[in-house]
């Protein structure tokens, strides 16, 4: 027999059952869905003047459950967020010549091109603008990739406030990135000194002690003039104390650095005038323009190759001595070998030379400057430490440098064309006695001399822009390396180049760099009155005349 009132029992709980499913799937479906709509749900808000319904709108989809929302906070701050006044829609907005391309913001579905007459912005104040970057922040801060988490961080460092410290607070404990940890703990420092309780200002005085970040600097320089607490005001001023110490020393590290550097450039500018003079006893005025040449040849190796900048410059050094190289050899051929002997008549043909190179460049190229790439390799610097860091580019022309010196010095030292270069430089007639053909020692001697300018101008190339007067700056301290190291000396062009790179630097923080000059023009000048052959003189019968 059935029981009735079980079977309907049953039967009620059933339908209770299937009903329960079919809204929860349909709640749910409603749910999934619902995030995608928020923005158009809210725009009125967003649209209006009521300041805390729009504060509240964007509280609301900062914590939305999809993933467009950064696409919306991130328009709304970019002031690309529009209402289509033809159906109240929420879309993103950019300019194309007189039109707006739009978008979607619910789904980023494509609407076409409209006119702005048809669009409402949606404007944001300073206030909404602060609480955009804000959550914005805190939004990144969650990104799974490292490098996009950690500049999150960064960029969140300065403008703190309390939501985000505490999120930045557990962030610290739980982060196992060492990098992000260590930009957490700077933040978290920095914001502590300025406004923490004392045991947070303790905590953060610890984390302080030896360390040289800008920011934490300047926070406990204030900290020491301004706290109310004598003890904490003295603890950081002791650890500023130290702080500044060693930055100083670090300052004098990174002037020997910068100096080095321009020591290796004024190296590869003059080594190649240092052969010429040296061997050929030519005071070549055109030597800077060849030394342009080399850069602009750089430029057009670029050029022609858009797709290969990071081997460009590798490209760039044999070209530039081939090209640089050929013109002082037809230089030497056309109008030196003619003026042997007479050495102001020399000086001005050559003046007369670089100018003619100059207009050449002016009427081929352009008479503006054209900016050099740097390859990435070359981009960036070094950090040692947050006070302390080395440009790539300054690094591999030291580098750069020091490599052609050494090849220098092996063609001098270890070959049989160097052997007669030597020998016509330290007399010139009793080496055509022996058999050397001077004449075309002379005309190989200056094609070196020429072809390393060249290779100086690549080098150059990377330090700034490249223009038809880029010689002009520096033939003159070429001149000054030439003569102070010791005519024809590679060693003397080496230990006076960077000599006078190193005293430049270190006069320039108190003299300024118009004065650091003169003071050291000044004193080769007097040196030369008492050394008149230079540091390391030129040895030979000739040389003793």
């Amino acid at each position: 027999m059935i029981n009735h009132r079980s079977f309907s029992i049953r039967t009620a709980s059933l339908w209770i059952l299937i009903l329960s499913s079919l809204l929860s799937t349909y709640w749910g479906g409603a749910h999934a869905q619902e995030p995608n709509q928020l923005i158009q749900t809210l725009a009125t808000d967003l649209s209006g003047k009521n300041k805390q319904a729009r504060l509240d709108a964007i509280e609301a989809i900062s914590s939305a459950k999809t993933p467009r929302k950064l696409v919306w906070l991130q328009s709304m701050l970019d002031g690309n967020m529009y209402v289509l006044k033809s159906d109240d829609s929420v879309v993103i907005a950019s300019k194309e010549g007189k039109e707006y391309a739009v978008i979607s913001a619910v789904d980023g579905a494509n609407a076409g091109l409209v006119g702005k007459r048809e669009l409402r912005k949606i404007k944001i104040n300073n206030a909404l603008r602060k609480l955009l970057k804000a959550k914005l922040g805190l939004l990144a801060l969650e990104d799974p990739d490292t490098d996009k988490r950690l500049e999150a961080v960064r960029r969140l460092a300065g403008d703190l406030n309390p939501e985000i410290l505490d999120r930045i607070r557990s962030m610290h404990v739980e982060e196992s990135e060492p990098d992000i940890k260590q930009a957490l703990a700077l933040i978290i420092a920095v914001t502590d000194l300025a406004n923490g309780t004392v045991e947070h200002q303790e905590a953060a005085l610890n984390f302080s002690t030896g360390r040289l970040e800008s920011d934490l600097i300047n926070a406990l320089r204030d900290m020491a003039d301004n706290n109310a607490n004598l003890e904490i005001r003295l603890r950081a001023s002791t650890i500023l104390a130290i702080a500044d110490n060693k930055r100083k020393w670090l300052g004098r590290v990174e002037n020997l650095f910068f100096g080095i550097s321009l020591g290796s450039v004024l190296v590869v500018a003059a080594i190649g005038l240092a052969i010429t003079f040296g061997v050929m006893g030519v005071i070549n005025m055109a030597h800077g323009e060849l030394i342009m040449l080399g850069a602009y040849t750089t430029w057009f190796i670029q050029q022609l190759f858009p797709g290969g900048i990071a081997y460009s410059l590798l490209l760039a050094i044999p070209a530039a001595f081939l090209v640089s190289g050929t013109v002082g050899i037809i230089i030497e051929r056309t109008v030196i070998r003619h003026l042997y002997g007479r050495p102001l008549e020399t000086l001005l043909a050559t003046f007369g030379i670089s100018l003619l190179l100059q207009q050449f460049v002016r009427t081929v190229v352009s008479s503006q400057n054209v900016a050099v790439i740097n390859p990435v390799w070359m981009s960036g610097s070094w950090a040692i430490n947050p006070a302390l860091s080395f440009s790539l580019n300054r690094m591999v022309i030291i580098a750069f440098c020091f490599v052609v010196f050494a090849l220098l010095l092996l063609i001098f030292t270890r070959t049989g064309y160097g052997l007669q270069m030597r020998a016509v430089a330290q007399n010139r007639q009793m080496a055509r006695a022996m058999g050397i053909r001077s004449a075309r020692v002379d005309a190989l001697t200056f094609g070196l001399g020429s072809g390393i300018a060249g290779i100086a101008g690549v080098a150059l190339s990377q330090l700034g822009n490249v223009g038809p007067n880029l010689g002009q700056s520096y033939i003159i301290d070429s001149f000054m390396v030439v003569v102070f190291g010791g005519v024809g000396n590679l060693w003397g062009t080496l230990v006076a180049g960077m000599s006078l790179g190193i005293a430049n630097k270190f006069l320039e923080p108190w003299a300024g760099a118009v004065l650091a000059k003169i003071i050291i023009l000044v004193g080769i000048i007097l040196f030369i009155q008492n050394r008149p052959r230079g540091l390391f003189p030129q040895r030979g019968r000739a040389a003793e005349d």
